[in-house]
């Protein structure tokens, strides 16, 4: 028995490569899902709102006529012209005209910080920095498996742009494979012979556990220009405090503590 509810997430469910996959991404069972893509079954309010979440849609809309709701979705997928373009791209081209060279920091780094939907782990995950038209561009993948169902797999793929403006290197990324998440972080450079880590805070919001912001001390850890990247994949991921794969020192730079009279979250400059 269709309903609009249940023919408007099968809508939505195009925009992965399978029904796995996003049940994955909402973290529901797919036994469930398919009774709600069937419209047997009505998701609950806590199930409602974590498929809104994924999609980027209220629940009001998602309870729309189908024909109704793909014309949102067509007016939102709907290319911006060049000429609409113009002005932000011209704020954007002025601050890459700004930003001093980075060409030292191009190459892999482990990016080390707590994880802000699974409290008490830490994300290490594996982030590229590489120039292009002297410009400057990260991408940043994180493999987390759920704890205690190592079958259970989440992987989130950041595109961002990386300045360096103020005496610090600013990094702005969205999450690439949902585009439902933009974060910033800005580090320390370092004025070592070599790069070696570089330290700074980010801001983030969970993706899957509830939306609520929040920020946290972050550590980049230099491995190279040219890596065995697949082999770097394999060693990162969702860890405990005292797992070897992550050191202990970075995890003492990376606690989120704020000292007896400070009012904000910071970090001390290695």
């Amino acid at each position: 028995m269709k309903t609009a509810l249940s023919e408007n997430l099968g809508f939505l469910c195009g925009f992965y490569p399978s029904i796995a996959e996003t049940c994955r991404q909402i973290g529901i069972n797919r036994q469930q899902f398919n009774k709600y893509l069937s419209g047997h079954v009505r998701p609950s309010r806590a199930n409602m709102r974590r498929i809104c979440d994924l999609f980027g849609v209220s629940e009001a809309e998602l309870l729309l006529d189908p024909v109704d709701f793909q014309k949102i979705f067509e007016v939102r997928k709907r290319p911006v012209t060049e000429a609409a373009l113009a002005g932000p791209l011209g704020h954007l081209d002025a601050i890459f005209r700004s930003s001093l060279s980075l060409e030292r920091y191009v190459g892999y780094y482990y990016r080390y910080f707590f994880a802000f939907g699974y409290p008490g782990m830490i994300v290490k995950s594996l982030l590229r920095i590489s120039a292009e038209d002297q410009r400057y561009y990260t991408k940043n993948i994180e493999i987390l498996r759920e704890p205690g169902n190592q079958r259970s797999i989440t992987i989130n793929k950041y595109l961002g742009v990386v300045f360096h403006l103020g005496d610090r290197i600013q990094l702005i990324e969205y999450e690439a494979l949902q585009s439902n998440s933009i974060s910033q972080s800005i580090y320390y450079p370092t004025y070592h012979s070599r790069v070696d880590r570089l330290v700074g805070i980010q801001t983030g919001a969970p993706l899957r556990k509830g939306r609520r912001p929040g920020a946290s001390k972050v550590l980049l850890e230099y491995l190279g220009r040219d890596i065995n990247a697949r082999k770097a994949l394999r060693r990162i991921g969702l860890f405990e405090p005292d797992d070897p794969d992550v050191p202990a020192d970075v995890v003492d730079l990376i606690q989120n503590r704020i000292e007896p009279g400070h009012f904000v979250l910071d970090v001390e400059e290695l």
